[in-house]
């Protein structure tokens, strides 16, 4: 594991949010063809919200990795 897990967790965590994403709106879908489409509009405006954010998140860590470094060992002071 590195050092700093920041980088490899905020990579995992956007993927559970994208996955998860992508789940609800296959519900949505399920949830419009039984007739329900007052909830499957709600549902639909929610995950706007996901898609709009998802290119900025994905370029703020890209930056953030690109800037990231490694944490320098500390030596113990005798």
């Amino acid at each position: 594991m590195p050092d700093d897990p920041t980088p490899a967790l905020l990579y995992r965590i956007n993927q559970n949010i994208m996955a998860l994403g992508c789940a609800i709106e296959e519900i949505s879908i399920w949830i419009d063809q039984r007739g329900s489409s007052n909830t499957h509009n709600r549902v639909s405006k929610h995950l706007e919200v996901l898609a709009d954010n998802s290119d900025l998140i994905a370029e703020l860590m890209a930056d953030l990795i690109a800037r990231w470094k490694p944490q320098e060992e500390e030596t113990p002071e005798d």
